[in-house]
């Protein structure tokens, strides 16, 4: 989709161009100014419902992102000491805490729902951290470069992903590395119309459905919300957009969790034996 209205406003440019009239150049203007902001950006979190639950959810203990995601994520980071960094689509700001404490000399982190930055700031805030109201699309905007940036389960939600990769990658210092982490694609595959397991008479899961994986674009699809939207990828589409954008791949995982783990919660992570919830990537900028 993205694509096809990027071809149809250059054609519309190319043709304005040679245009004479007031109203070609007024249009024309318009297009130059506000192009980029046409397709709209994803802003689930500041729908009282869908954050009322994942506040709820975070709240417990017990889950994928605690238990699974963050793990393997901090696992995968360089030594934070001394560095700036931008964390990308930062929500509560847990992550961003975190990286202030472990030393970093600033860390700015951005997100696109004044519900998730609220939160960041009245329960995660400290003096190196700064958070700004900004949608990932329009990173080009930020007026400095990182020695990291991190991102954690956001970029599902961007219609480009191989131009937020370049964007990225321009913000970057020489040698910096770019840690982040989305939902796997045989997750974000699933399109609403079947189950997602295939289950038994009293409901354990005995494998994952997986549907129409190479049918990339996106889903809509009844998840906390009715109408929940996200962009599904291709393993091999993420890592060529990352190639492309000039990227070293230095290490990839896939979500996992202890046998004991779902032995104790099999309601909640019974059916991480099947797939993996998330996919995480460290990725260097060597020029």
């Amino acid at each position: 989709m993205a694509e096809k209205y990027q071809v149809k406003l250059s054609v519309l440019l190319e043709t304005l161009e040679y245009c004479s009239d007031v109203y070609s150049a007024i249009i024309l203007q318009f297009y130059r100014l506000w192009g980029d902001h046409i397709m709209s950006k994803q802003n689930i979190y500041d729908n009282d419902t869908f954050f009322d639950n994942f506040r709820s959810s975070r709240s417990n203990e017990v889950n994928f992102n605690d238990c699974i995601e963050t793990p393997i994520i901090f696992a995968m980071l360089p030594d934070l000491y001394g560095k700036v960094i931008l964390d990308i689509g930062c929500g509560m700001g847990q992550h961003t805490k975190e990286y202030a404490e472990r030393g970093a000399e600033s860390v700015l982190g951005i997100d696109i729902s004044e519900k998730m930055l609220e939160y960041a700031k009245e329960h995660n805030n400290a003096e190196n951290i700064v958070y700004q109201r900004l949608a990932m699309e329009d990173i080009e905007t930020i007026d400095r470069k990182f020695d990291l940036i991190t991102s954690s389960l956001v970029f599902d939600y961007v219609e480009d992903f191989d131009g937020l990769m370049q964007k990225i990658y321009k913000l970057m210092k020489e040698n910096a590395e770019f840690v982040f982490s989305m939902s796997h694609p045989i997750v974000t595959a699933w399109d609403g119309v079947y189950d997602r397991y295939t289950r038994t008479e009293t409901g354990e899961r005995l494998y994952a459905n997986l549907r129409n994986y190479c049918k990339e674009g996106l889903r809509k699809v009844d998840w906390g919300v009715n109408g929940y939207e996200c962009y599904h990828r291709t393993v091999s589409s993420i890592i060529n957009a990352l190639i492309k954008a000039g990227f070293v791949i230095e290490e990839c995982q896939e979500a996992h969790i202890s046998d004991d783990m779902r032995t104790q919660y099999p309601d909640l992570f019974g059916g991480t034996i099947h797939r993996p919830e998330f996919i995480f990537f460290r990725c260097r900028k060597t020029a």
